[in-house]
């Protein structure tokens, strides 16, 4: 015999459904594209007090770059396959009705002798209006992202962005910048490493560098080295020798000494 159902305090609750979710102002709504040489990405967000409530995602690897070394130029197997991820970016931009975006290509579209004409079939075919970035601008990006990670004990800092086709390395220095301006200082960057004195506190640049190598570009560079140890090495070898001038520690030297000799003719 079945058991019989409770009728009072052991009863089943009555199901109760949660309201859906309100979706979010379309004029609070910023978007961020990025086309780089393995990957698509793009974020929708919302700002939520200090930082961002993310809406919307999409990451893919197209492998824009495959191919590129050895020809100069972007692949039709390559487009069409990046071309398909737009098509996704644009249905979730036009989901979210967003109107504020910022949508950038990188090193593949760069270096590619038909870079420029494949964004130009991106606009006609999904009309997503991509720009191309110059390396500072990349590599400023990435200095800015890491503003909310920068306390106020900071004073020294690297940033490192590989990608798939490029790597950006920065040294800043903060010791000049009092400790609660630290992390607005980063920000300040996103108008350029080089910055006129001004009303406030400036995070100094002490080097920066970018070469045309990223993890996409230099397995194309070595692939035809069949032992892994091998390959490895040379890796590590031609990634060194491109980075050669990047010496923050010989910039920050010269910068001490100026700064002794100006204090010396006073």
């Amino acid at each position: 015999m079945a058991p019989r159902r409770p009728t009072r305090a052991g009863a089943f609750p009555v199901p109760v459904e949660s309201p859906a979710p309100k979706a979010p102002d379309p004029a609070s709504l910023y978007a961020a594209l990025d086309l780089g040489t393995n990957s698509c990405r793009m974020l929708i967000a919302q700002p939520k007090g200090s930082g961002f409530h993310v809406v919307d995602s999409f990451s893919k690897s197209v492998q824009l770059g495959q191919g590129l070394e050895a020809t100069g130029r972007l692949s039709r197997a390559a487009m069409d396959r990046t071309i398909a991820a737009m098509r996704i970016c644009r249905q979730k931009l036009q989901r979210h009705d967003v109107r504020r975006m910022r949508l950038v290509a990188t090193e593949a579209c760069r270096r590619a002798r038909n870079g420029a004409q494949f964004l130009d079939q991106i606009r006609r075919e999904t009309g997503l209006a991509l720009e191309i970035i110059q390396p500072e601008e990349e590599a400023r990006l990435a200095v800015i992202s890491c503003a909310p990670l920068v306390s106020t004990r900071t004073e020294q800092l690297l940033v490192v962005d590989i990608g798939g086709g490029s790597t950006e390395l920065v040294w800043i220095d903060l010791t000049a910048v009092p400790r609660r301006d630290r992390p607005r200082a980063i920000m300040r960057l996103h108008a350029g490493f080089r910055q006129d004195p001004g009303p406030f506190p400036v995070a100094r640049v002490v080097d920066w560098i970018s070469v045309p190598l990223g993890v996409a570009t230099l397995r194309d560079q070595f692939a035809d080295v069949a032992d892994d140890a091998a390959r490895y090495a040379l890796m590590s070898w031609y990634f060194e020798e491109n980075l050669a001038s990047f010496a923050p520690s010989a910039s920050n030297s010269r910068a001490r000494g100026s700064r002794s000799s100006a204090r010396r003719g006073l």
